[in-house]
């Protein structure tokens, strides 16, 4: 596969958790995770939240949002953009699903920690990216010991 074209199908799922899945022609996986995100973003009350924080009201955004929903985004974002890079991949690396779990666990552990810091957006999105960085580190330090 081009490079280019799974670079697409990542940016795709990051837009939104399915899109990926549909590009690479796997439709129930893609159903799947749009009916998941639909259904966890309304519950959790998510756009309001993200409206809210890009706006600063980080109070607001704490107060409208339904966090024992939100705790289930972060790790089904982070399966569709992954799932959607692997299946668009043909050669398998090892360990390359090590970034995206690092980004699910930080920025669901991130979420616990944002009622009392930057709210449930900012640092969620922050954490999602030093669990990517910590996901590639375990990734390099694993393959290192084989």
């Amino acid at each position: 596969m081009i490079k280019g074209q799974k670079i697409e199908k990542l940016l795709w799922s990051i837009a939104l958790p399915g899109f990926g899945q549909f590009l690479n022609k796997k439709y129930l996986k893609g159903v799947v995770l749009i009916t998941l995100e639909v259904i966890i973003n309304v519950q959790a009350h998510l756009n309001a939240s993200i409206q809210m924080s890009f706006q600063g009201d980080i109070a607001g955004a704490i107060a409208v949002t339904d966090y024992q929903w939100l705790m289930f985004y972060p790790c089904v974002y982070m399966f569709g953009i992954w799932d959607a890079y692997r299946d668009a991949d043909e050669e398998q690396k090892p360990l390359a699903f090590l970034p995206y779990v690092g980004a699910a666990f930080f920025a669901t552990v991130g979420m616990m920690y944002s009622p009392y810091f930057l709210g449930p957006v900012w640092l969620s999105m922050l954490s999602c990216f030093v669990g990517v960085g910590a996901g590639v580190l375990l990734k390099k330090w694993v393959l290192s010991l084989e």
